[in-house]
């Protein structure tokens, strides 16, 4: 186990350290990165001489990294000091980050996205349980939680930022700005987050058994499946608002606010809820996204009734997120980096599915409202792997 020795937060005290927030802004820096291409794909196109579905390509390397190197990167990086492994990550990305950019290889772009995802990998699961370690054990959720919020910044206003600081200085002047807010966060990351030493021989064996559990794959189950849910979804939202329910495209950027706005309450009650009743809050937000996606199925013409809903999925979405990753530590107590990195793993994996889902339903001739039912049958297959968890729980206590 990589334990650690730190200075928590006193249990009376309200307010979670600095170091847990610094670490969200990490993560919002260097997610950004992965939400920004798809804002500036023609323009890569563009700039390189190369197709569009070559430009894109630089998505799915990233993806691919996120998924098949967390783990991977866990155990590398076992025996190291957290704090050195956050930095380093943060250095690698950046590194990355800047070669891609100083170059027009095409190849060269494709090999440096596929290390920053690998490094954003690292970093993410890392950065989870440092989190995690400042903190009094009843407030683990939470603090997972806000870390994972940078993840949320990023997808909703991060990317967009920079892609819209791409529109006047050229594709790569958003990602010039995340190489340079990624350096800052590594600056940060040395002056505010604590130093931590190893109390515990981390052992690559140990991690591995524990995490031989049906209750961390059911967990992980529910990660891809809740995940998939709502970012399919998301993801069509734009053409849903202005296809179906009639907005005018000028509408799209404020109703998809709304969504992150969500995501932030989200994650306040999710964090609140699941330190004690973690099956609670899974449980709502598996329903409260089914129940919205049902709605904006069946009341995707009516434009007051999208934008309540749009915000409630955000609320529902993100609400489940603190639970899950407190499940996984709390199952996985002894092998929490390879734990927080396959449980990154399965985020990012639900992510990537939607494109392959939404092909597969529009291709066979489905109309834009089924989406949101393709996303509603996810978020209901994802109640029984919670019901899984939560059953040998309760047999076990």
């Amino acid at each position: 186990m990589s334990a650690e020795t730190t200075t928590p937060t006193t249990t009376a005290s309200k307010r979670l350290p600095l170091g847990v927030y610094l670490l969200a802004f990490s993560l919002l820096a260097m997610g950004s990165a992965e939400f920004l291409v798809a804002g500036v794909l023609p323009a890569i196109a563009d700039d390189l001489d190369i197709t569009l579905s070559a430009a894109g390509a630089l998505i799915t390397a990233f993806a691919i990294a996120v998924v098949i190197g967390g783990p991977p990167m866990a155990v590398l990086t076992l025996r190291w000091p957290r704090r050195t492994t956050l930095v380093a990550t943060q250095l690698v990305f950046a590194l990355a980050v800047a070669v891609s950019l100083l170059t027009e290889n095409y190849a060269l772009i494709l090999v440096a996205r596929f290390v920053c995802g690998i490094a954003y990998a690292g970093f993410w699961a890392v950065a989870a349980v440092t989190a995690i370690s400042l903190v009094p054990p009843e407030r683990t959720a939470r603090a997972s939680g806000v870390v994972v919020s940078g993840l949320s910044v990023a997808m909703i206003a991060g990317g967009p930022a920079s892609a819209l600081l791409s529109h006047f200085t050229g594709w790569r002047g958003g990602f010039w700005a995340v190489f340079a807010l990624t350096l800052i966060g590594a600056v940060l990351t040395v002056a505010a987050v604590p130093a931590t030493k190893s109390v515990v021989e981390p052992s690559v064996r140990q991690e591995l058994k524990a995490m031989k559990q049906t209750r961390l794959v059911a967990v992980y189950v529910a990660t891809l499946l809740s995940t998939a849910s709502y970012m399919i979804t998301y993801n069509y939202l734009a053409p849903l608002l202005t296809d179906v329910t009639g907005f005018d495209s000028v509408w799209v950027p404020p109703i998809l606010t709304l969504f992150g706005i969500g995501a932030f309450v989200g994650i306040s009650i999710g964090g609140r809820i699941a330190d004690g009743r973690p099956f609670h809050a899974l449980l709502i937000g598996a329903v409260g996204i089914a129940v919205c996606s049902v709605g904006l199925a069946l009341f995707a013409e009516y434009d007051v009734a999208v934008i309540v809903l749009v915000l409630l999925m955000g609320v529902a979405g993100f609400v489940l997120n603190p639970a899950i990753y407190g499940r996984v530590f709390t199952l996985a107590a002894q092998a929490p980096t390879l734990a927080g990195s396959t449980a990154v793993s399965m985020f990012q994996l639900g992510i990537s599915l939607v494109p392959v889902l939404a092909a597969i339903a529009l291709s066979a001739g489905a109309s834009l409202t089924a989406i949101p039912w393709i996303g509603a049958g996810l978020a209901v297959l994802t109640i029984p792997a919670i019901l899984i968890d939560r059953n040998i729980t309760q047999r076990r206590s």
